[in-house]
């Protein structure tokens, strides 16, 4: 499997720590910052037109909103609603896009139109309160509710996501506990200890079975807070046992061939990195028995993240140094490689 070198899209003027694309409108939505630390760099959530342009794709900026001090680690898309990750809290943001009549987007108050950003251009700087509009399209974000959802002594979100019908949300961060949420209210509904410390990683499955991965070597499937069964891939799996592996990411996926069929993913990497690196592994899971259908090595670089594509043809696994493999979800059949410099991959979309 031969590395090849991504195209660059875009190059924001902060840390990317989470992506997602609007499958309604397109739009790539990037978020990140430098955080509350006094460093000059930003904080913000970025959206993103994508277009084909002489066969090449090309984006552009169509809105830039500020979080202030609060760098954006984690995010998830519900429709028009996007809950962020910032620090300790989970923030609810809405965003809407209007086309607008005549050829040019009028300007109201501060909001100014601004030149069309693609292929790694830095975004041009603007006035406070300003808006930068590729013509005749203008975007609109408002903040919703926010709320606490972690609360050790380091209290840190470290992952959200929402149920199959977009009614709920669910978190998970450094203090071990799951808590879910009603949206848009973030009234919560439910709490419980999960692991014993941090969570890495969790996932919904339409049936309400929540599976989560934690700093404890644990991959737990739950019905509510009623613990359903633990995962045990370094029982079964290929890995000695004087090795040991933490599940790093899991992630739930349609099968494309069969009608509401679904299937669990998870990703295992060593729990010390040693001179000569273990590999790490990706698994499928039967979702209705729990058990391991195929495990693959997936090379010696540790990953960060783990993506299924929307309609679960591909997964796309992403590394600490910067790369990004493309997998066939069946098979578990490596296609593509690619290669990014100078920075870690921390988030990753198909």
């Amino acid at each position: 499997m031969g590395r090849r070198r991504g195209v660059e899209l875009y190059r924001a003027p902060f840390p990317l720590y989470a992506l997602r694309i609007d499958p309604k409108t397109g739009l790539l939505i990037a978020a990140g910052g430098g955080g509350a630390a006094k460093t000059g760099i930003k904080n913000g959530v970025h959206f993103l037109q994508l277009e084909l342009i002489n066969g090449c794709l090309s984006a552009s900026l169509l809105h830039s909103h500020d979080t202030e001090t609060r760098a954006t680690m984690n995010l998830a898309l519900a429709g028009d609603i996007l809950a962020a990750g910032q620090d300790a809290q989970c923030q609810l943001l809405r965003f809407q896009v209007h086309q607008q009549k005549g050829s040019k987007a009028e300007k109201s108050g501060s909001k100014e139109q601004g030149p069309r950003q693609r292929k790694g251009a830095p975004p041009a700087e603007k006035k406070p309160g300003a808006q930068v509009h590729p013509e005749g399209v203008e975007l609109r974000v408002k903040n919703l509710e926010a709320v606490q959802t972690d609360f050790s002594n380091e209290p840190l979100q470290k992952v959200v996501c929402f149920n199959h019908d977009n009614t709920l949300l669910a978190t998970g961060g450094t203090d071990g506990h799951v808590r879910v949420w009603k949206v848009p209210s973030l009234e919560k509904v439910l709490e419980f200890k999960a692991h014993e410390g941090e969570i890495g990683d969790l996932t919904l499955g339409p049936d309400g079975k929540l599976v989560t991965v934690g700093w404890d070597f644990k991959a737990s499937v739950w019905q509510k807070d009623q613990l359903v069964t633990q995962l045990q891939w370094q029982e079964n799996g290929p890995a000695s046992s004087n090795t040991p592996y933490r599940y790093q990411a899991c992630r739930f996926g349609q099968v494309p061939d069969q009608l509401g069929g679904l299937r669990l993913f998870t990703v295992q990497i060593p729990h010390k990195r040693l001179r000569q690196p273990p590999p790490c592994y990706l698994t499928a899971w039967d979702s209705s028995t729990f058990l391991p259908l195929r495990t693959r090595s997936c090379g010696h670089e540790v990953i960060s993240c783990l993506s299924v594509s929307e309609s679960g043809t591909f997964l796309g696994l992403g590394t600490v140094t910067g790369s990004v493999a493309i997998y066939i979800a069946f098979s578990l059949q490596g296609v593509f490689l690619y290669g990014f410099c100078s920075c870690c991959v921390s988030a990753l979309l198909l």
